[in-house]
């Protein structure tokens, strides 16, 4: 079952042999510098030691260092996506806490923008900056389980495949989205969603805690952490607000859920003939059905797929719940049950598999469509630019109209479910590649998600739509105000900002 294609998990590949600047800290010998085979050479004990002080006020960078005249640059500054190239000054790999407190105060000090990295899959390029730093967590891999009580506490780097993988192996489980590479931190700050949601809520609703660098004073830095009992203010912020907003998530405690086994169902249809049946089945029955259901349709200008989870289901269960869908039409079905990290690991797609680049635009819909609009998803997709570009749907409903205990930031929760039409085109690793497409399949898509307005709304921070217009209320709705105030507390001086980061209260 290797045709779960909605999106690549795609390392892009960026042009070397950018010119460095040297800034004070850069250099310092106990800096980790990256070797050719990716490794990190470090310090003496004494050394790594004296450069987590502050010597004569100022920081110094630790951790594993990279930087444009490394070896290993044009790797550590690859994105996800190979529209977006950046060259940043310098990059931190952080092997612990301590690391990042270095990072983030250094570059205060040197006034050099800075951005926060986990699994690099930020959709516009966000995570990465030119002539700036990118603090990179995506080697905090820490992982301790506390069976009895099932709670989780996990370094920021660990990617979805590894949370559910170590997870699973102690029959526990949180939602996660489908795609293992990505940064597990980053999906669950901007609310997180996948084949568990219906099941267990948002990915953030099973955040119940976090430790978080912010910035301190004027040029410092501090550690603090979240939770029901201490600054739950800013725990409810990053239940849903986004990653980079308010500081740098080190780790995160998850409440996790007793999940021994699941039932996993994958159908093909050839060809867009039976859409119009196929998904008005599907809108119909996904968000009312069991709770343990999740379900997603892709629709390709050559076939649609539906991909289902039944949590503790088996496969008469599973095909029953699903028995209006799968018989529209006759599509080619098959089941497996088994663990859930086996399952989930069995549908990943090798990232050489996919197109270099990518685009999406983000809805929800809280009314079912209407023929008019299925209509229009059957005409973009019969037009679409490459086989890969699909429309994507997530069936909400269940557990997720239940916020939990201190509530998220997270407002979408009584949408029907969640869309996207997405292009993907180019041949990954070939400089320029696909660039006769771009043009064309941006088009595509501004004109896809124009002719869906009148029957959708919001939209998903973790997959940001550029251009838009009032996008704070899109992303955050009536949130908004309380997200700006808690920015003004946390980061009055709006150190992490992006280009659609939340603005302090006073700005």
């Amino acid at each position: 079952m290797h045709d779960f294609s909605r999106r690549g998990l795609i390392r892009a590949t960026a042009a070397a042999g950018v010119g460095s600047v040297v800034l004070p800290g850069v250099t310092a010998a106990a800096a980790p510098v990256a070797s050719a085979a990716g490794t990190a050479s470090t310090g003496t004990a004494s050394e790594s030691a004296a450069a987590d002080s502050v010597a004569g006020g100022q920081a110094r960078l630790t951790g594993r260092i990279v930087r444009p005249d490394d070896p290993g640059y044009a790797d550590a500054s690859l994105g996800w996506d190979e529209l977006f190239v950046h060259y940043p000054l310098v990059i931190v790999y952080a092997q612990r806490t301590q690391d990042v407190v270095n990072a983030l105060t250094w570059s205060r000090q040197h006034d050099v923008a800075l951005r926060v990295r986990s699994g690099g899959h930020s959709l516009e390029g966000w995570s990465n900056v030119d002539n700036g730093i990118v603090i990179d967590v995506s080697e905090l891999k820490s992982v301790h389980i506390d069976t009895a009580s099932r709670v989780a506490r996990v370094g920021a780097g660990l990617n979805q495949l590894e949370a559910v993988t170590t997870l699973a192996k102690k029959n526990l489980a949180v939602t996660t989205g489908t795609e293992g590479s990505v940064g597990l931190s980053g999906a669950t700050l901007g609310g997180g969603f996948g084949f568990l949601t219906r099941y267990l809520g948002m990915a953030c609703d099973s955040l119940i805690g976090a430790e978080i660098v912010v910035a301190k004073g004027t040029n410092r830095a501090e550690v603090i952490k979240a939770d029901l009992k201490n600054n739950a203010d800013l725990l409810w912020a990053l239940r849903g607000a986004g990653n980079g907003n308010f500081g740098i998530v080190t780790s995160l405690t998850y409440q996790a859920s007793p999940l021994r086994s699941v039932a996993y169902v994958q159908a093909t249809w050839d060809g867009i003939g039976n859409l119009r049946g196929i998904f008005e089945a599907w809108q119909r029955t996904a968000p009312s059905a069991d709770k343990r259901l999740g379900t997603q349709l892709e629709i390709h200008r050559n076939q649609i797929l539906l991909f289902g989870v039944l949590a503790e289901g088996t496969e008469a269960e599973a095909k029953k719940l699903l028995a209006p869908i799968l018989s529209v039409g006759t599509p080619e079905v098959s089941v497996e049950t088994g663990n859930w990290g086996d399952v989930y690991e069995g549908f990943q797609i090798p990232t050489e598999d996919e197109p270099a680049n990518w685009k999406f635009f983000s809805q929800f819909t809280t009314e079912p469509f209407p023929r008019k609009a299925i209509d229009v998803i059957a005409s973009f997709m019969r037009d679409a630019p490459t086989d890969d570009s699909n429309f994507f749907t997530q069936a909400f409903g269940g557990a997720v109209r239940r916020p939990p205990r201190g509530g998220t930031a997270f407002p979408h929760r009584d949408a029907l479910f969640y869309s996207e039409p997405g292009a993907g085109w180019g041949t990954r690793g070939e400089p320029d590649s696909g660039d006769e497409l771009t043009p064309v399949a941006q088009a595509w898509i501004a004109e896809f998600s124009q002719a869906l307005r009148p029957y959708v709304n919001g939209a998903y921070v973790n997959v940001p739509n550029v251009g838009m217009q009032e996008w704070e209320t899109a992303y955050w709705g009536r949130n908004v105000d309380r997200l700006r105030r808690i920015k003004q507390k946390y980061d009055p001086h709006n150190v992490f900002q992006y280009e659609q980061s939340i603005p302090p209260a006073s700005c």
